[in-house]
């Protein structure tokens, strides 16, 4: 009966995520193709060992984590799968394939998330960046051969991602409590539901949804996933040999991946470390300088006393 206990909100879990990995959300995973970078994996661990044990103990209402005994359950079942499973095929990719071939291969699945990122552009008022996705997509297509290769980043028109998980934070909708899905790993159910509605906004899913040919969102997630996870290997093995607790690294790293990309990229808005006014050149100087003796008021004179009363 424990066991039962123990293990049965892991297997709902579980299978909730098989269904959502079935459905227009596990389609969507190629989308995520581009997710972690190197920079953003290094700057976060940076971060989380130098908050150190102190953020690491905070108690799971303070890091929005209620659920964190359940996603601590999952998260294993997900390494368990992710390190006997998907590492050895992810390092076979990167290690045999050439990387103009693995470039080939990323700048084909961004290129496929073109219109997806496009209506969100347009959904976040986002023109000017709506103009670039318009203009890489349309050049990608076609000088670019299918989007094989990248020419219009040549011509000055970068990539970015958006979803309609960042849509909903522009719109003002928090983003709940920290999940783990089974399979999809860190999110919150603004971005469950985001993801779920990329699903049915991505044009190549709805054809092939209407055209029996279920293969190839199943395709395009397999290869979308083996691709993104070969460059995030060793980096993770770093992460996860330096940190104090790998849950609460991954579980911060996601968030502040997650954080940079609705804000675009953009610095967070801080406030700003006020000036002090301390010349560090000259205190030094001023140190060895004796103090000065306090000035004392004068003594008055018995006389003065006097011509007083």
């Amino acid at each position: 009966m424990q066991l039962v206990k123990k293990f049965l909100p892991i297997s709902v879990a579980f299978l909730f995520g098989l269904f959502v990995l079935v459905g227009p959300t596990g389609q969507a995973l190629a989308a995520d193709s581009d997710g972690f970078d190197s920079s953003t994996l290094a700057v976060a661990s940076a971060d989380v060992q130098l908050a150190g044990k102190h953020s690491m103990k905070k108690d799971a209402d303070d890091a929005n984590d209620p659920l964190e005994s359940i996603n601590r359950a999952i998260f294993s079942f997900n390494e368990f799968l992710l390190q006997n499973l998907i590492r050895p095929v992810a390092v076979v990719y990167r290690d045999s394939l050439p990387k103009p071939i693995q470039n080939v291969i990323g700048n084909f699945l961004h290129n496929l998330n073109s219109p997806t990122i496009l209506a969100n552009d347009l959904l976040q008022l986002e023109f000017g960046r709506a103009v670039t996705t318009a203009k890489r997509f349309a050049i990608n297509s076609t000088v670019g051969l299918f989007g094989f290769t990248d020419p219009a980043a040549e011509m000055g028109y970068q990539k970015h991602k958006e979803d309609l998980g960042q849509t909903f934070a522009v719109w003002g909708v928090g983003e709940g409590f920290y999940m783990i899905l089974p399979i999809l790993g860190p999110s919150n159910p603004r971005d469950l539901v985001g993801r779920i509605g990329d699903g049915y906004m991505d044009p190549l899913n709805m054809w092939a949804n209407n055209t029996d040919r279920d293969w190839i969102p199943w395709s395009r997630a397999l290869v979308g996933g083996i691709h993104l996870y070969s460059g995030l290997v060793d980096e993770l093995d770093e992460v996860k040999k330096t940190s104090v607790d790998y849950y609460a690294t991954i579980r911060s790293l996601a968030r502040q991946k997650r954080a940079a990309e609705i804000r675009n990229g953009k610095e967070a808005d801080l406030p700003a470390i006020p000036d002090l006014g301390y010349d560090y050149d000259n205190l030094n100087d001023d140190l060895r300088q004796p103090a000065a003796a306090p000035v004392l008021p004068a003594k008055k004179s018995d006389r003065d006393r006097k011509s007083v009363v």
